[in-house]
């Protein structure tokens, strides 16, 4: 039996989907980066109305251990050395910079705060009309219905889900044709709580959008609250997205990066479905 009788070509993502994706890929990229460029500005998070220097949530500075000056990150009271790679990092001279997250991470690459934000600011709306045009198809379609949300027999079985992944074993056949509970689950948190929380609470931390809707600041408990849960979300975003490179990794770069760009994915199918 030849090679191509065991595997099925399938129409897997819709140009609307594939469009929306690598904008999506495209704007968060930068959204990041920029982002990053404005946490540098001052590289601490805290909780309430106003920043507590003294007691922050989390923080990348420089401190002094004996005589030699290093790079700490603070995490609710935990002080981590992370010389050289955050808060503090040293020149070949001698000489030591500075700065929260390392300047290649960010956008632009040296420290250039108001360039940053411009950047931060053209592409959160970008995100913004892309997400509403995602979401109005997703809607109008059912793909948000028949592709996301998942059933009550797969959330019985979202254990066993969890121990194939760890396994590393994936679905085949008529199962490989959907997307299964754990990837339903994480389309959804990023889709509809992390991304929405990082747009509601970029628009709290705007002067100009609190003197027209003061209440946002109060839903977050203040500027600075809305700022940490800001981080935290976008946190949440980069580490899915690292999940979801490692399994583009392992389930075939090729066959997943063509089914994003052609919308047709090539399914294996087991011998007795051959």
């Amino acid at each position: 039996m030849t090679e191509a009788s065991h595997q099925e070509v399938i129409y897997r993502h819709s140009g609307a989907v594939r469009v929306t994706h690598w904008l999506n890929v495209i704007a968060l990229l930068v959204l990041l980066m920029s982002g990053l460029q404005i946490f540098n500005a001052h590289p601490a998070l805290y909780l309430g109305a106003k920043s507590n220097f003294d007691d922050p949530v989390m923080a990348m500075r420089p401190m002094k251990h004996g005589e030699e000056i290093v790079g700490v990150t603070t995490i609710a009271g935990w002080n981590i050395d992370t010389t050289n790679l955050f808060g503090l990092t040293y020149m070949p001279d001698g000489d030591y910079e500075v700065r929260g997250f390392p300047w290649s991470v960010t956008l632009p690459g040296h420290r250039d705060l108001a360039t940053g934000r411009r950047w931060h600011f053209f592409f959160a709306w970008l995100f913004v009309i892309n997400g509403l045009a995602y979401l109005i198809y997703g809607l109008v379609s059912g793909h948000l219905r028949k592709d996301l949300a998942p059933s009550g027999s797969e959330l019985k079985h979202i254990g066993a889900s969890i121990w194939e992944h760890i396994r590393l074993k994936f679905p085949q056949g008529d199962e490989a044709k959907r997307y299964n509970v754990l990837q339903k689950l994480a389309y959804l948190i990023v889709a509809l709580v992390l991304l929405p929380l990082m747009l509601a609470t970029g628009l709290a931390m705007s002067p100009g959008m609190d003197a027209g809707y003061p209440f946002l600041l109060e839903i977050f408990g203040g500027r600075q609250s809305a700022r940490t849960i800001h981080f935290i979300a976008a946190s949440g975003i980069v580490l899915f997205v690292v999940v979801h490179l490692v399994m583009v990794l392992i389930t075939g770069v090729w066959n997943n990066l063509r089914s994003m760009i052609t919308g047709h994915y090539v399914i294996k199918l087991p011998e007795g479905q051959a």
